[in-house]
């Protein structure tokens, strides 16, 4: 079933920013929940076999959500989200960085301005993501960090959960 589900990936590097947009097999409330709440996103966020675990997660304009990507060797990679704007179901933003366990800004590595948005077609949902870099060498540090490759993944985990709840 997965198969059929619109999975667009494109590198706009002229902008300095990358552009998902992914089809859901689920109606836009269950989409919303999957992407906001800590309990549903550390079940997919990470790519499969790294875990996501949120240490803390205030989901409001100057909110913070703080979590880590544990890897299956112990490993472990601490991020937060500071949400930006909220128009509840349909679109969502946030600053997204690698941090410390603390929440402390890791400045070696570029952050990025995320803007989400939802929309319901035919009940199915349409998620598009439009990550913004500040320049170009830092969405060619993301890239080659593997992130197509790991986000890819993390969007299948979440058609289990969707699938599943069937």
């Amino acid at each position: 079933m997965k198969n059929n589900l619109l999975m667009n990936f494109t590198v706009d590097k002229e902008n300095s920013t990358v552009n998902v947009k992914r089809e859901f097999n689920a109606p836009v409330a269950n989409v919303w929940s999957a992407w906001t709440e800590p309990e549903i996103l550390d079940q997919w966020w990470a790519p499969a076999p790294w875990k996501s675990k949120t240490k803390s997660m205030d989901f409001k304009v100057g909110g913070r959500r703080l979590y880590a990507m544990l890897g299956p060797q112990g490993e472990e990679h601490w991020a937060i989200a500071d949400f930006t704007s909220i128009s509840p179901k349909t679109n969502f933003k946030y600053l997204d960085a690698f941090s410390d366990a603390e929440g402390n800004l890791n400045t070696d590595f570029p952050r990025s301005d995320w803007n989400v948005t939802f929309s319901e077609q035919g009940g199915a949902t349409i998620v598009d993501v439009a990550i913004k870099h500040d320049n170009l060498s830092d969405l060619e540090k993301i890239i080659e960090m593997g992130f197509k490759e790991g986000f890819t993944i993390a969007m299948e985990g979440l058609d289990k959960i969707f699938e599943e709840a069937k």
